[in-house]
């Protein structure tokens, strides 16, 4: 059957309905988020939704929001905020223009087959608003991709949950593929020891690969509320603690120790970040401090679980960690820099996607 054209004289339907077809693939890369600028309003109205959220602080919902919005955010905005105006740069926020290149290395990388988004679970831009972006071009597949290496409930499972609690209300839901972690792939290791390679590492006596930190209680709830040390989580990854961040984090490193050539007493795997006693030790801080007062002079910090560097990166261990280490006795610790845009990291995700 055929149509008239002012240009052809007659177009075949065929033809018409390819041209209205989205036959692309919709891939969605999404990190924890920033706040729009490193004021306090702006800072507090962050941490209002993050730590709001009941997938990071798990308490009954009324508990949670007094807790964090009467307690913890007037008492912390303050101090935030001048953590992230250390951390701001004339493009902003690092953790958004690095997953910002990220993702327009991504797409060329990917070309025309694929489109890709990037949104923040917390802050701008917005889930709501790039799945919306998305929904409207009705696609045949989507992509969802968290970055984060190791599941936690508090941050890839937080983006899947949203992500699906949005698509849920769409009219037309396409094919949709999420990656729960990645830890474990064989170029992601790759990428990482290339990265770590390129720093010297054999320079430093001791490397501290750091992950960020949880609450004990997290990492419970994967095995049956039984203790890690009952599933052997620290030296071991089996069917029983698959799912458990610990162990996660102990098999990513023991694959990066052994493509480097590590011994065992080279290196120690710590947990930053955290926000109470009871939360995944030991503390890099406390191995920071042991190591400067042990006679350690140059220490080597990789963070493991952060893809691009941010607060926790280039602040925490970068500043902080680094005064406090040269304060207790070191003369040198330095931080392997976060993957970001690096071009092994961009062929990881690429292969990720399209296998």
């Amino acid at each position: 059957m055929f149509f008239p054209n002012a240009r052809t004289g007659y177009v075949a339907i065929e033809l018409i309905r390819n041209n209205q077809m989205n036959n692309k693939t919709a891939v969605l890369i999404i990190n924890l988020g920033t706040p729009d600028k490193p004021s306090r309003k702006a800072v507090a109205k962050f941490l209002s939704e993050f730590l709001g959220d009941g997938r990071v602080i798990d308490l009954p919902y009324l508990f949670r929001k007094l807790l964090v919005n009467i307690i913890i955010v007037p008492f912390r905005a303050g101090k935030s905020a001048e953590m992230y105006r250390r951390l701001w740069t004339k493009k902003g926020s690092p953790i958004l223009y690095n997953t910002h290149k990220l993702k327009v290395k991504l797409q060329n990388q990917l070309q025309d087959k694929y489109e890709v988004f990037m949104a923040m679970r917390y802050g701008n831009p917005s889930m709501n608003k790039i799945l919306f972006e998305i929904e409207k071009k009705q696609f045949n597949k989507l992509i969802i991709i968290p970055l984060f290496p190791q599941y936690a409930s508090s941050t890839s499972g937080t983006i899947i949950e949203k992500a699906l609690k949005i698509i849920r209300r769409w009219n037309y839901i396409p094919e949709l593929k999420v990656m729960s972690e990645f830890y474990r792939h064989p170029l992601f290791i790759k990428s990482w020891v290339e990265h770590i390679k390129q720093a010297n590492f054999e320079d430093y006596e001791h490397i501290l690969f750091s992950f960020h930190g949880l609450p004990e209680r997290h990492v419970k709830k994967t095995h049956e509320d039984k203790p890690c040390t009952e599933m052997n989580c620290k030296t071991e990854l089996n069917a029983a603690n698959h799912a458990c961040y610990r162990a996660q984090c102990y098999e990513h490193t023991r694959l990066i120790a052994k493509e480097l050539g590590l011994s065992a007493g080279k290196y120690t795997v710590c947990f930053q970040s955290r926000f109470g006693k009871d939360w995944l030790a030991p503390f890099t801080e406390d191995e920071v401090i042991k190591h400067a007062q042990k006679g350690t002079k140059k220490l080597l910090v990789v963070p493991l679980s952060f893809v691009a560097d941010c607060l926790e990166t280039i602040v925490e261990i970068g500043v902080e960690y680094h005064d406090l280490f040269i304060e207790k006795g070191g003369e040198k610790l330095e931080m392997v820099q976060s993957l970001n845009d690096a071009d092994i990291w961009v062929g990881t995700l690429a292969e990720l996607i399209e296998h």
